[in-house]
């Protein structure tokens, strides 16, 4: 499968989506232009890697910041891994937060209530 590597803005986070090497991230600040055409290739790229997932597929959101319409982009990211793991699949969704950041704490909460798929908050220190 082909790797897709973004290299963040301050508008656009930063992406890594490689199957081989079992790493899929999305991290940094997320409010592109254009918020359907910058997640369409990550969205297919989950259709594609939903045809032959590896054992386990950890997916790992490192968001400082995101906008409403990116809310919805990344619910879709969670719902399809939600699929993945209907289907039998060993799915865990890891979402990293800054330890003092309330809203991004509550946004993986809100986030994990929605989506039936095991979920992790991981705090940790901004520098």
């Amino acid at each position: 499968m082909q790797v897709i590597k973004i290299k963040g803005t301050d508008d656009t986070p930063t992406v890594l989506l490689d199957s081989e090497n079992n790493i899929m991230e999305i991290s940094g600040r997320s409010l592109p232009e254009d918020v359907a055409a910058f997640y369409e290739p990550i969205l297919d790229w989950l259709d594609e890697y939903a045809e032959s997932p590896n054992a386990k597929t950890v997916f790992d959101f490192k968001l400082v910041y995101f906008n409403t319409a990116s809310s919805k982009l990344l619910l879709d990211i969670l719902l399809k891994l939600e699929d993945l793991a209907d289907e039998g699949n060993d799915v865990l969704v890891r979402w990293h937060y800054p330890e003092d950041d309330e809203d991004m704490e509550e946004a993986g909460e809100e986030y994990a209530d929605i989506v039936d798929v095991p979920f992790e908050q991981v705090a940790y220190q901004w520098d």
